[in-house]
């Protein structure tokens, strides 16, 4: 993982009509680069000063024209362990790796996935040459793919890396497209859906559609191919990357994806009643079906733009 002297992050507050805003919001408005789960770690570790002082308190209330520095401390080596699990390595350079991610794998250690995630992959084939921006437990990561979900991921390999690719997943200047499989037939052919997301006020282990606290999401969809009556193929494109966020913009439109297990896509009786063997097929999925089938973005060395594309896995192409 990199090393070297603190990453220090500037930013100034700005003026809000709704008063004074909490320090760990303000800060996670203002970056992608680190979640907010580190950001409120930084905070109360004491790497956060505001107007030159240091603040502990993630609730602090930020005046305006307050001067932010956030210093990101180079990143320890952390214990987790290099395990050899294969990847299926589409590209791979000095600055970062590009990983077809296969359904069931997590994307980096958290409660409940300790080890055997892709993070312990890329340690054991990439060594201590990964960005260490995202944390201890996070090498290298800039952006997730849920457990579920199959297809394309960029690892960064180094800070400057880490930096360049987050900027772009910052100002929506990548592209990423994936493709699902939802239940019934969108009566558009094309559209697009834009609702904030946020916690489900009732459930906090779901995301959600929320009128208040949520953060901006658009996703534009295309139906490619209806697959009967009950089922259809979308592409989706993302302009945003909220937590579940096309699993939540196809479910709010009647259209949840199939297999999806948590925002309506299991099978109804009367669909098993019209359509037994499709249903069959759903049952051995045991996934929800979707998967980032395209990933472009400005190399961060080079600056060329660079595309890859993957199609469907066998479990999901079993569907169609």
């Amino acid at each position: 993982m990199s090393k070297g002297s603190d990453q220090i992050l500037h930013f100034t507050a700005p003026s809000e009509p709704e008063g004074r805003p909490r320090l760990d919001k303000f800060l996670s408005s203002q970056t992608q680069i680190v979640s907010r789960t580190r950001l409120k770690s930084l905070i109360e570790s004491g790497n956060v000063l505001v107007a030159g002082k240091k603040v502990t308190e993630p609730s602090h209330r930020v005046n305006s024209g307050a001067e932010i520095l956030v210093m990101i401390p180079p990143a320890r080596p952390a214990n987790l362990e290099a395990q050899d699990i294969h990847l299926d390595v589409v590209h791979e350079d000095d600055d970062l790796i590009v990983i077809n991610k296969p359904a069931g794998l997590v994307v980096h250690p958290a409660p409940g996935n300790p080890d055997k995630t892709l993070v312990n992959a890329l340690i054991a084939r990439c060594g201590d040459s990964l960005s260490g921006i995202g944390g201890e437990t996070r090498p290298g990561i800039v952006h997730r793919l849920d457990k579920g979900t199959s297809g394309l991921l960029v690892a960064a390999k180094n800070d400057q890396a880490h930096r360049h690719l987050s900027k772009q997943f910052a100002d929506h200047s990548l592209d990423r497209a994936y493709l699902a499989v939802v239940w019934r037939v969108p009566s558009k052919r094309s559209g697009t859906i834009e609702g904030a997301i946020g916690r489900n006020p009732r459930n906090r282990k779901k995301m959600a559609i929320v009128n208040r606290g949520g953060k901006p999401a658009v996703t534009h969809f295309l139906r490619r191919r209806k697959l009967s009556n009950w089922a259809s193929l979308v592409e989706c494109r993302l302009e945003t990357g909220r937590t579940h966020q096309i699993r939540v913009h196809m479910a709010s439109i009647g259209h949840p994806v199939v297999g999806d297990q948590i925002y309506g896509g299991r099978t109804t009786k009367s669909i098993r009643q019209s359509a037994p063997d499709f249903c069959e097929k759903v049952l051995k999925l045991r996934r929800q079906a979707l998967h980032a089938y395209q990933l472009g973005f400005t190399h961060p060395s080079s600056g060329e733009r660079v595309l890859f594309e993957r199609e469907f896995p066998s479990d999901i192409q079993g569907l169609l």
